[in-house]
């Protein structure tokens, strides 16, 4: 996802952290304390909606089988596709990826905030993101609080849970690419808006 970002805000903040974690609420809790955020997974999750800029593409590469009555990317089926054959998920994502990136960089000339928060799933994982971005925040917890959430909140079962984290970067991986780590293995939402309001005070928000 060789996105380029065009525009200079003050601090453009990377957000990953792996399955569960708790990024995606923190990034939305640090974007209603003023910073912009542009979410990778929810403009891939739009590209793969009915009528969605990819669906045309994945269909005429893996077949209709892939898409459901509506027109939508049948997640379920190509998660389970992408883990037996690990070929497919490189072949899904040179679809994907140009789109998220084209949107990521039409989003970025908007942003008007002082800080700007890219929350990205696979920046570690990607050569392209570091660069591009002046500091990465980390959201980090244990394994096994990860397999808990995941298993309250979408119902997956272990294997699925585990091969998901398989397929992303190792959690020290991740640790060593952070400028800042926000420890959250407490399942307090408290906490974790102290731990925002820790770093919307320090990014100056």
């Amino acid at each position: 996802m060789n996105a380029s970002l065009q525009s200079n805000p003050r601090l453009r903040l990377g957000l990953t952290g792996g399955i569960g974690s708790g990024k995606s609420t923190l990034a939305r809790l640090l974007q209603g304390m003023g910073a912009d955020l542009i979410d990778a997974d929810a403009i891939s999750r739009a590209c793969t909606e009915s009528g969605g800029s990819a669906i045309h593409a994945i269909a005429e590469t893996f077949g209709d089988a892939f898409i459901t009555t509506d027109g939508a990317l049948d997640r379920q089926r190509m998660r389970e596709h992408v883990f037996a054959q690990p070929e497919a998920r490189k072949v899904l994502e040179r679809i994907v990826h140009p789109l998220v990136g084209g949107e990521i960089r039409r989003k970025t000339s908007l942003a008007t905030a002082s800080v700007v928060v890219f929350d990205i799933p696979l920046l570690v994982e990607s050569p392209h993101w570091r660069p591009q971005l002046d500091r990465v925040l980390v959201v980090d917890c244990l394994p096994a609080t990860q397999v808990r959430r995941v298993t309250l909140r979408s119902g997956w079962d272990l294997l699925t849970i585990e091969a998901v984290m398989r397929s992303q970067a190792a959690r020290e991986t991740r640790l060593a690419a952070a400028d800042f780590v926000v420890f959250n293995d407490s399942d307090s939402i408290d906490n974790l808006q102290h731990l925002a309001q820790a770093l919307a005070n320090r990014f100056g928000l």
